[in-house]
């Protein structure tokens, strides 16, 4: 299928009535040449740490009960699998932050499922299985140990110390009915051989889940492939039946492609942040796994995520942290141009009575999908078209003088005129 002006339809052809067209029509699809088929495992989880990493991050703010459980509630209205909701083991209050969320989604009937990070320490285990049988209610444990040379250099640690301390923390909670993530800090700068020894050691005694943690934010697509298929490999050399967690931060800009790429790998459960909040530069952002997930065709047909910019507003409110302006989808300026090429071709579309089409114009994502409208503002790049569709929205009776005179402003200033800047010249052209 070629792209519309060089298909079956040119220049010199009258085009056909518009709904007759599929979306195949308007737009040629790179990323679907050559495709292999579904790009993802079937069964694939999303596993959201707002409530854990997020929170490590130095410039964040404990938010408080309340922000915590409006957040659980937004994360079930997106379908996201899991939440890890914090470190019970780690203080009072932790504790009774946990006990809370768990209470609130036991009492609401929830489908998301709960974790829990700690220690492969006894003592960060059983704070999670008190919390799991006050609440009652399953939670899953994230028991984690550091796992690379220069990680057993620096806290003076040995293979054998490392795998005893594993074995006896996944033995308390698997006697307490509890589920076992087997999480290994730093794992992507981690030995074979040390991996090989700690993974068959945690299946032994029951680990249901081995993370895979770019802890560091050291991995690359290579990386994360090779990874995985070792981890893939050692676990069918032991003939369980184990998934596998990617856990990936930032701090090469890879994170949501690494996230992405582990799942086509073989990764069956992806973490992510709002907005990628995390330690250091952050970790895979959730919000952005999710858009890239629907707009791959990888989720359920109907999946609604209109309240994803809710999720990231009451995640930034929470913890007071500022979106970036050119953040995609979230940031104040994703869907809005004040370019008069690009406005006209979205006002264009929108004359023709499709959303479809001016949603898609000049944008790659489709702002309405995600709760977002596409916005033209009046600026020094702009022309008489942004000018009329900027009054038209508001209800403002246009005429050209009007235009013209808001139009000579804009191209006066440096900057994106505000409604308040647009209003005064309209009452400095009516009312000389």
């Amino acid at each position: 299928m070629m792209p519309l002006a060089y298909g079956r339809y040119n220049r010199c052809m009258a085009l056909p009535n518009p709904e007759a067209l599929s979306a195949t029509d308007f737009i040629f699809d790179w990323n679907e040449v050559n495709r292999k088929g579904r790009v993802m495992p079937r069964e694939f989880t999303l596993f959201d740490e707002t409530l854990r990493d997020g929170l490590q991050n130095p410039s964040a703010r404990d938010p408080g009960i309340d922000s915590q459980l409006k957040l659980i509630h937004l994360m079930e209205s997106l379908g996201i699998d899991e939440a890890e909701i914090g470190l019970p083991g780690s203080s009072a209050r932790a504790f009774e932050d946990c006990l809370r969320i768990c209470q609130e989604i036991a009492s609401c009937k929830m489908k998301l499922k709960v974790a829990c990070a700690g220690r492969t320490v006894v003592s960060d285990i059983t704070p999670m299985i008190e919390v799991s049988q006050r609440a009652g209610i399953t939670i899953e444990v994230y028991a984690f140990i550091g796992s690379s040379p220069i990680r057993q250099y620096t806290e003076e640690w040995d293979l054998a110390l490392i795998a005893k301390r594993s074995a006896e923390a996944i033995d308390v909670a698997v006697k307490n009915g509890l589920a076992v993530c087997y999480v290994t800090e730093d794992t992507t700068r981690s030995r074979p051989d040390v991996l090989t020894t700690l993974f068959r050691a945690a299946i032994d005694h029951g680990a249901a889940r081995l993370c895979l943690s770019d802890t560091v934010g050291h991995a690359t697509p290579d990386g994360v492939h090779n990874l995985i298929q070792f981890t893939r490999n050692v676990i069918a050399g032991t003939g369980a039946d184990v998934g596998i967690d990617w856990h990936g931060h930032n701090d090469r800009g890879l994170a949501l492609e690494n996230a992405l790429w582990a799942l086509e790998y073989g990764a069956d459960r992806v973490h992510g942040t709002a907005l990628g909040i995390g330690e250091r530069v952050g970790n895979a952002a959730m919000e952005l796994i999710l858009l890239n997930l629907k707009l791959l065709g990888q989720l359920e047909e109907g999946r609604d995520l209109t309240r994803l910019l809710e999720y990231c507003k009451t995640a930034a409110e929470s913890i007071q942290w500022p979106v970036p302006i050119n953040y995609p989808l979230v940031g104040r300026d994703a869907f809005r141009t004040a370019t008069g090429v690009h406005a006209s071709a979205i006002i264009k579309a929108m004359a023709k009575g499709d959303h479809w089409l001016a949603d898609r114009i000049y944008s790659g994502v489709p702002a309405g999908m995600f709760g977002r409208q596409q916005e033209i503002c009046i600026g020094f790049m702009s022309g008489a078209s942004n000018v009329s569709y900027w009054l038209k929205q508001r209800g403002i009776e246009s005429d050209d003088a009007l235009v013209a005179a808001i139009l000579q402003a804009a191209k006066a200033t440096d900057h994106i005129l505000s409604d308040e800047e647009v209003m005064a010249v309209i009452r400095k052209t009516r009312y000389l």
